[in-house]
């Protein structure tokens, strides 16, 4: 649909199907699973066996714009038909009343004075009440100055045809301008990946807006929806924990511009600390991204959002850079959108791959290098060349914590001079240095 109004490129969605064709297994070779947010943003939630059914009515106007608009329009006709039908009732009353739907010569001129000229039945009665209401005013009925009660009953069905009309232009009004028709242009990724980020396992989605009017004061949130057990052995079906969304400014705030990449470093303390390549596709696990603002065009706060299973997670996998310059300024190829690429990456978890970086700096040993050993001190020697690195091998992700550590050893690095200590091996003879 998007790409019939012009606003997608055809390109991006032959990279949809594309997607969809190099993952046919893992989606269609597993059970359907229930997911509480659909990948539209909906939410997969059934409520059911609700007994206080009143507490919609307490705020009809909000139930009015929740409903489908096929109700809407029943509604809005019903309204209107319902309060012709009824004044065109009482019309009709005031005039038997009056006795002005007895016969009479059209030319005697000596006749009573009736409420309301020109009604002769009820479908006259009925033809008026609209008249009244919507104010058309053809002319050939009109109340007159012989009953009052038909001056107070004209008054009151004025002012309720203005109420009736201000809730439902109201109610119309509201749905056409809700928040989450402008959350249809504002696209995520199909897929979500797990890659190394500055030496981090890193969980990552892009999000980008079709339109070029901005998304004010725009948030993002990530929530990990899973099952737990308790402690006391109590089943929580359905846990809700905050992720952190990595952000230099301390803040979920983003300025979408153009597509970004919104990441989660994976460390202690995150929800998916224990997540592994094995293990991603039996977690019973669903992470719910929400991405809030106010609409700069309208002032509408809105929000989007969507959700991603295990079977939508690629680990070891990066999106492709979709942001080129040219001409002076920035283009965005969104053919690429869901684009990712393949990268080296470990299968263990965050928690396992901390555990070995733990397990290498406990057991590290002291390994002597240099040209030779200087006495440093009753019972010791030391190394007179370079200084000793009796650091242990690093993991792939701690390249720069070993680089921070060979700075601070060669600092402490103290000098030795090795003229007087020789002197000193010389004096006190060979029988020393076997010691």
């Amino acid at each position: 649909m998007l790409a019939r109004k012009g606003l997608l490129p055809d390109g991006f969605l032959l990279t949809r199907l594309a997607e969809d064709q190099n993952q046919p297994n893992r989606s269609r070779t597993k059970s359907l699973r229930a997911r509480f947010i659909t990948k539209t943003g909906s939410c997969n939630v059934a409520h059911k066996n609700i007994r206080e059914q009143g507490r919609f009515l307490q705020d009809v106007f909000t139930t009015m714009v929740d409903l489908k608009w096929q109700h809407s329009f029943l509604i809005f006709t019903s309204a209107f038909l319902c309060s012709w039908m009824l004044f065109a009732m009482i019309w009709w009353l005031l005039a038997f009343a009056h006795g002005d739907l007895e016969p009479r010569d059209p030319d005697d001129d000596t006749g009573p004075v009736p409420c309301v000229t020109a009604i002769h039945s009820f479908t006259s009665a009925f033809l008026f009440s609209i008249e009244v209401q919507v104010t058309i005013g053809f002319g050939g009925r009109m109340v007159t100055e012989e009953c009052p009660v038909a001056i107070i009953m004209l008054i009151i069905q004025n002012i309720l045809g203005l109420i009736i009309n201000a809730v439902m232009l109201g109610c119309v009004f509201m749905k056409t301008a809700q928040a989450n028709r402008r959350a249809e242009t504002l696209i995520f990724s199909r897929n979500a990946v797990i890659a190394t980020r500055n030496g981090r396992p890193t969980f990552m989605f892009r999000v980008g807006d079709l339109r070029k009017s901005m998304i004010i004061s725009a948030t993002v949130q990530l929530q990990v929806i899973r099952r737990t057990v308790t402690t006391e052995g109590e089943v929580i079906p359905v846990c809700q924990l905050d992720i952190q969304v990595e952000n230099p400014l301390r803040s979920n705030g983003i300025f979408l511009v153009s597509p970004l990449i919104i990441s989660h470093t994976i460390e202690r303390g995150s929800p998916l600390y224990d997540l592994s390549a094995q293990s991603l596709a039996a977690e019973d696990l669903e992470i719910i991204v929400i991405l809030e603002g106010v609409v700069e065009t309208t002032g509408i706060t809105m929000q989007a959002r969507t959700s991603y299973t295990p079977e939508e997670i690629l680990w070891g996998r990066r999106f492709v850079s979709i942001i080129t310059e040219e001409d002076g300024r920035y283009c965005v190829d969104y053919s690429k959108f869901g684009n990712t690429v393949p990268v080296r990456m470990s299968s263990l978890s965050a928690k396992e791959l901390d555990q070995t970086r733990g397990v290498h700096e406990g057991t590290s040993e002291t390994h002597l290098q240099g040209w030779g050993l200087v006495r440093a001190g009753r019972g010791g020697f030391r190394r007179g060349g370079r200084a000793c690195d009796g650091s242990a091998p690093q993991p792939w992700y701690a390249q720069s914590e070993k680089q921070e550590k060979d700075t601070e050893q060669k600092g402490l690095k103290k000098k030795v001079q090795l003229e007087v200590i020789g002197r000193q091996v010389e004096e006190e003879g060979p029988g020393d240095l076997s010691d």
